[in-house]
């Protein structure tokens, strides 16, 4: 106890108490490492062992259900004839073979730790000295050859794909009533459901005049149990072209041959408000839109594919067996290029393509398929899913602290792209900023 107390922060001491001898010993690995801030540095394998550990000891002490029991419900469902629903539903559910609402919209976020639930230093330092001196962008750094705009938003159709938090305190009976849902507290007392929903239930958020004036969400409601919940299904299935609820579902598809729709200069359609046709459009600006219009036609060639090799298949099946394989095709594309470029360590390319393929290899688990459990093979493929306890879930934490505002630069240049490169690769000339 007396090396904890000098060597680990206090707030981490009453979960080092709680873990095993063993994993004890891990943590301290790990801890030694992360104060020379030197993980990304080592040789790749001895750096897959770090990451190895570190995602061990946070998959037994860092994963939190929120919602749990059936007093909640937020991850309580059934088990289901997953030969029936062998598809991406609309809202996301039946896609965990154990539980038909893991993942799926209007379900909870989870948690990597409790919740701070004290006002005592809340507000030391203030925010607004965190924004100046801590986000505020002093110097734009171009990331010349790794990073461009495309890659800016790739992250958010990924985003979009993912997370959505409410944006409006009407959302509530969207998402969470439909789930026949009560919410209950620490003193088990019901804090929200049908016929309780007075204004002592939830704190509420307001914002001063002078900064709200001209935006239209005035103030937002809490629930005190600091319990989330999702807009979007948790799970990579592609909701950004396609829609997670049915109506949105519907709008995007084309109902023939089981095609989305797009327009016949290859982008998006739009509706008589000129309004994107597409899965989620909020926030949307011209490198976002092509991102969909890319997938939207890359639907429709597998579809194309499907129906030459397999004729019978009709307009409904054309459409389920192609968005499971264009929403595995973005799943790869993030996690095995995307992710890497981001973090660009020999150790991370190395680490991520050990989670899709294993430490066999893509060719092994190309000519073999998964057959030598995650270490070797993967965790992509396996027969069974492994939450580690938890019902799977996003958690807040994660989208807490996955902002990506500083790859957006301060203006935007144009290049003539009609001037063809040099052998050099250079790129072409500037013509507008």
């Amino acid at each position: 106890m007396g090396i904890t107390s000098s060597y680990v922060h206090p707030q981490l001491q009453h979960l080092v108490a709680k873990m095993t001898l063993f994993d004890t010993f891990l943590f301290y690995v790990i801890h030694f490492v992360d104060k020379f801030g030197a993980w990304h540095r080592l040789p790749v394998l001895i750096g897959l062992f770090y990451m190895g550990i570190r995602r061990h000891l946070h998959q037994r002490y860092n994963l939190m259900e929120v919602g749990s029991g059936s007093k909640s419900g937020s991850a309580t469902g059934r088990t289901y004839d997953t030969k029936e629903f062998c598809y991406r539903t609309a809202d996301g559910k039946c896609n965990h073979p154990n539980n038909h609402v893991i993942g799926s919209r209007g379900t909870f976020f989870g948690r990597n730790m409790l919740p701070f639930s004290s006002n005592y230093g809340l507000m030391d330092p203030h925010p607004s000295v965190v924004a100046t001196k801590l986000l505020a962008r002093k110097k734009f750094i171009d990331t010349g050859e790794q990073f461009n705009m495309i890659a800016t938003s790739w992250i958010q159709f990924m985003i979009h794909d993912w997370i959505d938090h409410l944006e409006d305190t009407q959302q509530v009976n969207q998402f969470i009533l439909p789930l026949n849902l009560t919410l209950y507290s620490t003193s088990q007392a019901p804090i929200y459901d049908k016929t309780n929903q007075g204004s002592e239930i939830c704190a509420e958020l307001r914002a001063p005049h002078e900064i709200a004036s001209a935006c239209p969400l005035k103030s937002f409601k809490f629930f005190k149990t600091k319990r989330i919940s999702t807009g979007e299904p948790d799970m990579k299935d592609g909701s950004v072209i396609y829609g997670n609820n049915e109506e949105g579902m519907r709008g995007v598809r084309a109902f023939k041959e089981g095609k989305l729709r797009i327009g016949g200069d290859g982008l998006l359609e739009h509706d008589e408000k000129w309004i994107p046709i597409s899965g989620d459009v909020r926030n949307c600006w011209a490198g976002f839109s092509l991102l969909q219009a890319l997938f939207v036609r890359e639907h429709n060639a597998v579809c194309d594919t499907l129906k030459e090799h397999y004729p019978d298949l009709d307009d409904e099946k054309l459409y389920r067996y192609a968005r499971l394989v264009t929403s595995a095709v973005i799943a790869k594309i993030h996690t095995i290029d995307w992710t890497v470029e981001l973090l660009k360590t020999d150790t991370l390319l190395a680490g991520m393509r050990v989670n899709w393929y294993g430490l066999l290899g893509k060719r092994f688990k190309d000519l073999f398929g998964h057959i030598c459990g995650p270490v070797l093979s993967g965790l992509v493929g396996l027969r069974k899913p492994n939450d580690h306890g938890v019902p799977y879930s996003l958690t807040e934490e994660f989208s807490s602290v996955y902002k990506m505002h500083s790859l957006l630069p301060d203006k935007v240049i144009l290049r003539d792209i009609t001037n063809s490169t040099n052998p050099n690769y250079e790129c072409p000339p500037v013509s507008q900023e």
